[in-house]
């Protein structure tokens, strides 16, 4: 096979599934790591992906990329849709008990299944006394919005500084009113889970947040879709051993289910 030819299909590979290791593509082609290194070289110069450590990524994962929600809300929708399934069945029948849901598209959708449980118990009289809702803490403003007046919910909403791109809460204020709370589960999105890097996300103010909402919670539970698996952006929140349970979409790559799993981390694949 002619350099390029492989090159191509490196390319490929790597926009599939967002990375690929030196060490992999070296067993896939049956070429030496140094001859990968070398066609990885030259591709980061024609653009076509970026070197990372170990690696390469698509060139699209920039540390400091982020998109809105309402453009995040489209994508991926049947994935989100399957962990957010996931996320819920940790949630009791009963609608008791305390949780945070974090700002996210992934978690918007466990609050839009939320939503409809609810008014599902409302529609049966399943619901529980008024001193035995279920609260639901967030910072988001789509959240808040799907959760507001649900029969069943006590939803509290953190205030702070509204940041357009996510639409939710950040600030000093913010975090100081996460670290006052001690919900049961936190559901905690991210855009990026890395084995070395633990949790990431490109604002230094939402990764603030994330972090306080890790430290006050009893159980963490992050929800990924697998396009955020093995990504690293700008500001680590939380580290694997911070975690409890990881949802996704798609088995995490070697090195990183190696990782979680040393971390004691369950994983779950919707």
């Amino acid at each position: 096979m002619f350099a390029e030819e492989r090159q191509q299909l490196i390319v490929g590979l790597i926009y599939a599934s967002g990375r690929a290791s030196v060490t992999d593509l070296a067993e896939r082609f049956s070429i030496t790591t140094e001859t990968i290194r070398r066609d990885l070289a030259a591709l980061e110069a024609a653009g076509s992906v970026r070197r990372v450590h170990g690696g390469a990524v698509s060139p699209d994962r920039i540390s400091t990329t982020e998109e809105s929600i309402l453009e995040r809300t489209v994508q991926r929708q049947p994935e989100k849709t399957r962990i957010a399934e996931a996320a819920l069945a940790l949630i009791p029948q009963a609608l008791t008990g305390s949780i945070l849901i974090d700002a996210g598209s992934t978690t918007e959708a466990l609050a839009e299944l939320l939503s409809a449980r609810a008014a599902g118990a409302a529609a049966t009289g399943n619901l529980p006394a008024s001193d035995a809702e279920l609260v639901v803490i967030t910072h988001s403003l789509p959240i808040a919005s799907r959760l507001s007046g649900e029969p069943g919910i006590a939803l509290h909403l953190l205030g702070g500084k509204v940041r357009g791109l996510t639409q939710a809460a950040v600030g000093q204020s913010t975090v100081e009113a996460a670290r006052r709370i001690r919900p049961d589960i936190a559901f905690i999105g991210t855009n990026g889970i890395h084995a070395a890097f633990g949790l990431s996300t490109p604002d230094p103010e939402e990764a603030a947040v994330k972090a306080a909402f890790v430290q006050s919670a009893r159980r963490i539970v992050v929800l990924a879709d697998s396009s955020k698996l093995d990504a690293e952006t700008l500001v680590q929140f939380a580290s694997l051993k911070d975690l409890d349970t990881v949802i996704t979409d798609k088995q995490p790559s070697r090195e990183l289910a190696d990782a979680l799993a040393e971390a004691g981390v369950e994983v779950v694949v919707a």
